[in-house]
């Protein structure tokens, strides 16, 4: 029923999701947002600066909170406008699979997103106030509102750049001229198609791509954050995974941008002193669903490494209890097996779900505060549920809670497991055991 099972998915699922994973335009956006990951993680982490985890008594929280506009301002020009720098990593990401030149690639895609953008002209009253010349950009939507808008217009910028190369139609310079100016002459074809193209949608048709593009993604957002969803999207990754293809991969690719709209308006909200709207960002997946990598494996590699009684089993669970602590459980899935493995599969895949549905209602009774910061992966969970959700020490607490969850989930499949390794030991021994009784007795009889 399994090998059955197996074959299926192997012969109609595994080529077309690695597919699906290495699609070029996918591929891009996937590329061009995680490039944009040590802005996220760095800037959010002015957010605890600005509003630190300290009782408001203390005078250092006082005065870090009275000078919070102008700690904030790092988290503002990185974080808070991260679809900016995510258009060009998607721009630069597409052009490379095109052997095209990645950095007119990603200012192309730059200048594109940009231009959806009507500057908005403050009466001169405001302006003078301000100390500004009078027209100032919507900075909300050069943040996560924006993501999508940046998805589009990268992907047709890019396209016109290979169009115009492929067709040739484009200003082509002597050999002798500089490789820099010579892509800089290149690009003006593209440029110019790009610019007349989104200004003439943008100024003169007046579109407005930012609306129109929310009021298309608004329900997909508003799924997204929802308890049914973040099951479905554990049991899709789990899946995957369970038969060795890379389901972080591939869903968090489809994922990840409305994973950051979450978690944007949850960071807006937070320097702004508001309630946080949102649950299901990703750092709520990383700190307490994924502890110890996905299948929240952080309970198996415990049990393997101080109860395992197979010689194979305890110097596996002793090799990777500390990737594990650190969330790599690459160790785990392949070397165990967890893919393949019809025992382990189960918890695997129930253990995330169970962790999932207590974290979400432990956050949305109000006993954890939601997440607001992407804290580095590597760190180990309590750390990252603790920083995570700007010094609530509480969420330290439900990560633990988790862990031995996830020991208590996993224990009677590893009994089961490492049972059946120690029987494969056993009969091993014996085989080799009477391999030498035989090999002994053939001696004696050829000596005699």
């Amino acid at each position: 029923m399994l090998t059955a099972f197996t074959n299926f998915i192997e012969l109609h699922l595994a080529g077309p999701m690695a597919k699906i994973a290495n699609q070029r335009h996918l591929r891009a956006i996937r590329d061009g947002i995680i490039a944009t990951l040590p802005l996220i993680i760095v800037g959010s982490f002015f957010l605890i600066i600005a509003f630190p985890p300290l009782p408001q008594s203390w005078g250092i929280y006082q005065f870090l909170s009275s000078n919070a506009a102008t700690i904030l301002l790092p988290y503002r020009m990185t974080m808070y406008i991260m679809s900016l720098y995510a258009t060009f990593g998607i721009g630069a990401s597409l052009s490379k699979t095109y052997n095209l030149d990645v950095v007119s690639g990603g200012i192309l895609s730059t200048i594109a997103f940009l231009l959806t953008f009507v500057p908005v002209n403050i009466p001169l009253e405001a302006a003078e106030a301000a100390g500004t010349s009078g027209f100032v950009l919507p900075m909300a939507n050069l943040g996560g509102g924006g993501m999508f808008v940046g998805i589009i217009t990268s992907i047709f910028a890019v396209e016109v750049y290979r169009l115009t190369d492929k067709s040739k139609f484009k200003i082509t310079m002597p050999d002798q001229v500089p490789p820099a100016v010579a892509r800089s002459f290149e690009s003006l074809t593209p440029t110019l198609i790009v610019i007349l193209v989104i200004s003439t949608i943008s100024y003169y048709i007046g579109f407005d791509w930012h609306s129109a593009v929310s009021k298309i993604v608004s329900p997909l957002i508003s799924a997204t954050d929802t308890l049914p969803s973040v099951l479905l999207l554990i049991f899709m990754i789990t899946f995957f995974w369970a038969f060795g293809i890379h389901g972080v991969s591939i869903i968090g690719s489809l994922a990840r941008p409305l994973w950051l709209q979450i978690l944007e308006a949850n960071t807006t909200a937070a320097a702004a002193g508001e309630t946080l709207p949102n649950i299901a960002a990703e750092p709520f997946y990383q700190w307490f669903i994924w502890i110890g990598g996905s299948g929240c494996t952080i309970g198996l590699a415990i049990l393997l490494a101080f109860t395992a009684k197979s010689k194979y089993a305890s110097k596996l669970g002793k090799a990777i209890i500390t990737p594990s602590i650190f969330n790599i459980n690459e160790p785990v899935i392949f070397g165990v097996p967890i893919v393949l493995n019809p025992t382990l599969i189960i918890p695997f895949i129930l253990t995330p779900m169970a962790c999932a549905t207590i974290a979400w209602f432990a956050t949305r009774l109000g006993f954890v505060s939601a997440v607001t910061i992407t804290a580095p992966w590597t760190l180990p969970g309590p750390i990252g549920a603790y920083l995570a959700t700007g010094g609530d020490w509480r969420a330290a607490v439900l990560n633990c809670l988790l862990i031995v969850l996830s020991v208590v989930m996993y224990y009677p499949f590893v009994k089961i497991y490492d049972k059946n390794e120690l029987a494969k030991e056993h009969a091993l021994e014996q085989e080799k055991s009477e391999t030498e009784e035989l090999v002994s007795t053939t001696v004696v009889e050829s000596k005699s």
